[in-house]
């Protein structure tokens, strides 16, 4: 690098004085003739003739040679070039890894010498157990799994004819010759039953209309004769589409029978039941998924029956409630017994009309 400076005597301030044991080194030589030299000196350059040879290079790392176990380990190089990493560890981390080694060896062989002893004492307790079961003569053997409780029939939904698409049946419906609703009462006779495709053998007018236009396919009726002998009845079940349609019907038969715009039809059974046919009747019906249950009652004389007449109240509930609704239908729905029938029948589920 080249300093500048702004005079000789800058240059020469730092001088030490004569006498002094570096004056020596200060002392420059005489000053040349001719003309005075430059300011900024030009700096020297390489001679051109001189050859310029390459530089030395360092000596190859001596190959390595590991050192006999007694041997002491040798001295780093002086050249300044790093030895390659021996193979063999240190003293301190070999016996590290050698107590590793053997730690993990001793956990592997008290592992296994305890799983046999486990494995052991299992085969002789097993074997223990096998010689008292071989010499009690009074073991028995295990006795078979009980075999699982039947499970209770599972409920038939009702509510549509999709899930319930098969047709009644009139022994279904009425089995017998009489239909007995409670035990020790007495019971009502059957005089005649029918089953018919066309629900309008059952009805007639405004009636017979409505049942068929929301889809009634089936009827299944009976003409009986009340205990006492003073009541002729007909009663069955209307086979409607689904739940909603039987609900329709029912909420719009009151305002018909009302206003006389038709009447269920009863069923002859010969010529004392021409009252059937002719009398004023009271009727009772109920809804119980998609059928329709109901009942007509006439006096057997003819007479006109009165609204309030309890025996009449007393016929359409142990027909319509008890017999077809908890028993007929409550026996398709679960396939098994009907149940009890309630005190008294519900203002919701039982109506009556005059039936004229």
């Amino acid at each position: 690098m080249v300093y500048r400076y702004e005079s000789d005597e800058d240059a020469f301030e730092g001088r030490p004085r004569s006498g002094s044991d570096l004056s020596v080194a200060w002392n420059r030589p005489p000053a040349r003739t001719g003309p005075a030299p430059s300011r900024f000196p030009t700096p020297s350059l390489p001679r051109t003739s001189r050859i310029a040879l390459p530089a030395a290079t360092p000596p190859p790392p001596p190959a390595y040679a590991p050192p006999p176990p007694a041997a002491p380990r040798p001295a780093p190089p002086a050249d300044g070039y790093a030895t390659t990493q021996p193979l063999h560890l240190p003293r301190s981390r070999r016996a590290r890894d050698t107590g590793r080694r053997g730690a993990r060896l001793w956990q592997v062989v008290f592992g296994g010498a305890a799983v046999l002893a486990l494995f052991a004492l299992c085969g002789l307790g097993g074997a223990a157990l096998l010689a008292d079961r071989a010499t009690d003569p009074e073991a028995a053997p295990n006795p078979p799994a009980a075999a699982p409780s039947p499970s209770p029939t599972e409920r038939q939904d009702i509510d549509s004819r999709d899930t319930d698409p098969a047709p009644l049946t009139v022994k279904e419906v009425f089995p017998g010759r009489e239909v007995t609703v409670d035990d020790g009462a007495e019971p009502y006779a059957v005089l005649k039953t029918q089953s018919s495709g066309s629900c309008a053998v059952a009805a007639s007018g405004e009636v017979a209309d409505l049942l068929a236009t929301l889809g009634c396919n089936q009827v299944v009726r009976a003409s009986l004769r009340s205990p006492d002998g003073d009541h002729l009845l007909t009663a069955g079940l209307f086979n409607l589409t689904d739940k909603a349609t039987a609900q329709r019907v029912r909420d719009r038969l009151r305002q018909l029978l009302d206003d006389r715009e038709g009447r269920f039809r009863g069923l002859p059974a010969g010529d004392d039941t021409e009252a059937l046919t002719e009398a004023p009747a009271r009727v009772g019906w109920q809804v119980r998924g998609h059928y329709l249950a109901y009942c007509m009652v006439v006096r057997a004389d003819g007479e006109p029956v009165k609204a309030a007449d309890p025996k009449i109240r007393e016929i359409l509930f142990d027909l319509v409630e008890t017999h077809l609704t908890k028993g007929v239908l409550e026996r398709r729905a679960t396939g098994g017994s009907a149940g009890q029938p309630t005190a008294t029948p519900s203002a919701s589920d039982e109506a009556d009309s005059e039936n004229d």
